[in-house]
């Protein structure tokens, strides 16, 4: 049930269910797992609350958003207390390292240059063989791009001339410049992709 006092997402409640199918398909029982830009705490929480084994850190750049992932999250055990996190600063020591690193819906909201350092901070965080998990919409080399994604990048654009839907290969380039390699991109509704990576 949607805590309804807190602040709410109507796109995080929609897409959680089939962005936890394809995470259950790539994550093992037991997983730690990164999240970046978790914002309302949303996905952390339903995520948590459907898989026990897996130990969430939540993180987000924005201070004011902390406080709502508490409250929704902290009742969860295996949801550890949430982290301000800017990818474009130096990621805390202290977070340590995770079998995974998820981050939904930030790369079209936010400058290029966070492309880059969602990448290399991700790379210095996962164990060998952990995975990068992004969720989002992009533009894929050779693939009709959706109306709607079309509608929805000049919508970005305007708002934000740095914003705006990503190419895929570009993301890839930036990830194979920190050792991480494409294994697998799942098709989603509403012509969202969840692209993984994995580290050498």
């Amino acid at each position: 049930m949607p805590d309804t006092h807190l602040p709410f997402s109507a796109a995080a409640e929609r897409n959680q269910g089939p962005i936890l199918d394809v995470l259950r398909s790539v994550l093992p029982t037991e997983a730690s797992v990164l999240e970046i830009a978790s914002g309302t705490g949303q996905h952390a929480a339903h995520f948590a609350r459907q898989q026990p084994g897996w130990q969430w850190q939540p993180t987000d750049a924005d201070p004011a958003a902390l406080p709502t992932i508490a409250a929704r999250c902290g009742a969860l055990p295996n949801v550890r207390p949430p982290v301000l996190l800017d990818v474009l600063a130096r990621w805390p020591e202290a977070l340590g390292r995770f079998d995974a690193v998820y981050c939904a819906n930030m790369l079209h909201i936010s400058p290029w240059v966070t492309c880059a350092a969602l990448m290399r901070g991700a790379a210095e965080r996962l164990e060998v063989g952990g995975a990068l998990v992004i969720y989002g919409p992009f533009i894929v080399e050779g693939r009709p791009t959706a109306p709607s994604n079309l509608a929805f990048d000049a919508d970005l654009r305007a708002r934000d001339a740095r914003w705006g839907l990503r190419r895929l290969e570009d993301v890839a380039q930036e990830a194979r410049a920190d050792g991480l390699e494409i294994e697998a991109r799942f098709d989603m509704p509403a012509n969202n992709l969840v692209v993984l990576f994995r580290r050498g």
